[in-house]
């Protein structure tokens, strides 16, 4: 088993990677930021490095500064968690490189799904369902793409290959406007990802945002989790996440599952992962694959009671999954809100000073956060302060003791976005079920 790591990342993702490695008797070195000196994980550390000034370019994605910072502490691995550099393949090559193991997939795996040209003809090759479209770049013959979009059929969406988070596309719905969106996304392309190679996708009008969670170790093992259900957002940021999926059968999960485990056995995948897809008139369309731990996995954890972090520290000593398929039960619904140190209306960031912090309580509620009274926001990275997490014994009862748990958090000094949700779980929408990707948005007036 490793016996020290580095967790190259901040907030409730670093503390919630040291509270496992905790129970497994991992020490850890928490590397930060001159801002980040009193976050949680770092005063609860074995070691600390600090690894530069505030700009997250200048530390938590300063690869030689995280890498010196293993070297001169003895550790043996590095655990990127979500963000930041959790998904640079050249990172991960770099870490294994130099003499470190990597808490995370192979460079080769993090490589080809970060490139989605390259990530839907592996998937397709896997038999896992994709969305129609050109199956490659998009070239520069204008005749061409006219011909393969009225074939694909309006609208169509014209996507940056190394895109992402809502970056890089543009929706087409007439012909005439088919060219000049090609050129104009490859230039956006250029300038945000060095690289100006675009493809071609059917744009599904109402679909929901369905993803399956995978974990696969170094002995040829992988298993699905079932699935989440990712559709409340708003400008392609996640706001609240639930597993299971709302409506779908067992047949679908099996079905889906299944060739999301042969992909990963396919492409030499291990870790854990997710298969993002959109979901429309009961068909699955795969998007893109997160080669990391996601924000949401707690609803993962709650409905089959594995550790997802873990075992991801597990298979990165070598070990095989604890889990074979037939041992993973779903029991139960779990609703994930993201909390977020910004204003509930207008959504400008709320850095400061937390003057009071109390933490909801009651039976299926976990709270993944590193806030504390007395523990000052910085303004310098994402707004995400924690996570709210219900489980109940079906979807009524997560939802019941949801607004339980709104009801119960106070956090004081700076605004929230708990309003926000308090008000979603009062729409009968939500209520129900089933909503699509745009119904957030277009509840708040936002499109």
């Amino acid at each position: 088993m490793l016996d020290k790591i580095v967790i190259a990342n901040r907030g409730e993702i670093a503390l919630r990677i040291q509270r496992a490695c905790r129970e497994m008797g991992i020490k850890t070195v928490a590397v930060h930021s001159t801002a980040d000196t009193n976050l949680k994980h770092v005063l609860l550390a074995d070691e600390t490095v600090c690894i530069g000034p505030a700009p997250s370019t200048e530390s938590y994605l300063n690869m030689p500064a995280i890498i010196s910072a293993a070297e001169v502490t003895d550790a043996v691995g590095v655990h990127p968690g979500y963000g930041f550099l959790s998904e640079n393949a050249d990172f991960a090559e770099r870490v294994e490189s130099s003499g470190f193991t990597f808490i995370g997939p192979p460079a080769s795996a993090i490589r080809l799904m970060g490139d989605k040209v390259s990530a839907i003809q592996a998937m397709k090759a896997a038999g896992v369902p994709c969305v129609p479209g050109s199956d490659g770049p998009l070239g520069d013959d204008a005749d061409e793409n006219i011909r393969m979009a009225r074939e694909i059929g309006y609208p169509i969406i014209i996507k940056a290959s190394g895109g992402g988070g809502g970056r890089g596309m543009r929706v087409v719905h007439a012909e005439a406007s088919l060219t000049a969106a090609i050129t104009v996304t490859k230039a956006e392309a250029r300038a945000a990802f060095d690289n100006d190679t675009v493809y071609m996708e059917k744009f599904l009008e109402k679909p929901r945002h369905i993803e399956f969670q995978v974990i696969a170790d170094t002995h040829g093992n992988a298993v699905y989790l079932g699935e989440r259900d990712c559709s409340m957002q708003r400008r392609h940021q996640k706001v609240i996440e639930e597993a299971p999926a709302p409506g779908i059968t067992e047949e679908q999960r099996k079905r889906i599952g299944e060739r999301c485990v042969r992909a990963c056995q396919e492409i030499g995948y291990r870790s854990a992962g997710t298969f993002e897809f959109l979901y429309q008139d009961g068909e699955f369309f795969f998007i893109e694959m997160n080669t990391r731990l996601q924000v949401e996995h707690p609803v993962t954890e709650m409905i089959t009671g594995t550790d997802l972090v873990r075992e991801q520290l597990r298979i990165a000593s070598g070990e095989p999954l604890s889990m074979k398929q037939e041992d993973i039960r779903i029991q139960g619904h779990a609703i994930e809100c993201r909390i977020n140190a910004e204003d509930p209306k207008t959504f400008m960031p709320s850095p400061g000073l937390i003057t009071l912090w109390h933490a909801p309580g009651g039976p299926g509620i976990r709270v993944d956060t590193h806030i504390y009274s007395g523990y000052k926001v910085p303004p310098y990275y994402d707004s995400m302060i924690g996570k709210l997490i219900a489980h109940g014994s079906d979807r009524h009862a997560a939802v019941a003791r949801m607004r339980n748990a709104l009801a119960e958090i106070v956090i004081e000094g700076i605004r929230t976005n708990v309003p926000l949700h308090q008000e979603i779980f009062q729409h009968a929408a939500f209520q129900q079920g089933g909503t699509d990707i745009h119904y957030l948005e277009k509840r708040l007036g936002l499109v």
